[in-house]
Formats: structure tokens, sequence, C-alpha cells
């Protein structure tokens, strides 16, 4: 919660997770911080959802090297 709040509307604040949004509550277990944290990420926010298979998997599948980093 403190990172989120010294970070809103001053800097830029990249976030990644496999969890859905929807399921953020249940993990930050607090309803009072999980509505405070979410309110501050979503706010003027540009979200950004993936769908598809997992790169991983499609390079095992064709065993392609070259994107390895």
């Amino acid at each position: 919660m403190e990172i989120v709040e010294d970070r809103y509307e001053v800097g830029s604040t990249l976030i990644t997770s496999q969890l859905p949004i929807d399921a953020w509550h249940d993990v930050i277990g607090e309803p009072t911080f999980a509505d405070a944290i979410l309110d501050r990420l979503v706010h003027n926010a540009y979200r950004v959802q993936l769908d598809g298979q997992s790169m991983r998997k499609t390079q095992l599948k064709t065993g392609d090297e070259s994107t390895k980093n």
C-alpha cells in the first residue's frame, strides 16, 4: 500500500500479474486495503490483457531456441 500511495499521480508504476484483478481482494485479504490499492492502480491506468497460448509452451512444442535470451 505504501509503495502505491507514494507513487500515486507522481510517477509511472508497472505491475504484471497472472492473477486476475477480480481475485486481488481475496489475495490481499483486507478489503479496505484492496479497495485503496485498486482505486489508485486503476485510476488513469492503461490495462493490457494478453490472451493466447504461453510462449513457453509454444517454444517447447516447436523446439525454437531463437526467441530465448
